[in-house]
């Protein structure tokens, strides 16, 4: 029952954090520089998706640009790839 509650209470931090994404009062950069506890076992390719002006196709592309698989992680990209994917961002 807790391995219930603490997995219900995560889906509900990530799903504020896309919905402040979306209105943009998060930043995607920080998040991938400085991640909180509950986004490590997020995919980086389901946040993008959340950032107002990044669909499918730009998501994709931009992580094809920095070599980082769709299915990756945020707690599993390295340090070259959270850089790489916040330079390529900014652009």
């Amino acid at each position: 029952m807790d391995a219930l509650k603490r997995a219900n209470d995560i889906r509900t931090a990530r799903a504020k954090l896309k919905k402040d994404l979306k209105a943009s009062k998060a930043n995607i950069h920080t998040l991938l520089l400085d991640p909180p506890e509950y986004v490590l076992t997020a995919k980086v390719f389901d946040m993008l998706l959340a950032v107002p002006k990044y669909g499918r196709v730009k998501a994709n592309r931009i992580l094809n640009q920095c070599r980082i698989s769709p299915s990756k992680t945020i707690g599993g990209l390295s340090e070259r790839q959270r850089a790489e994917l916040v330079s390529q961002l900014r652009r």
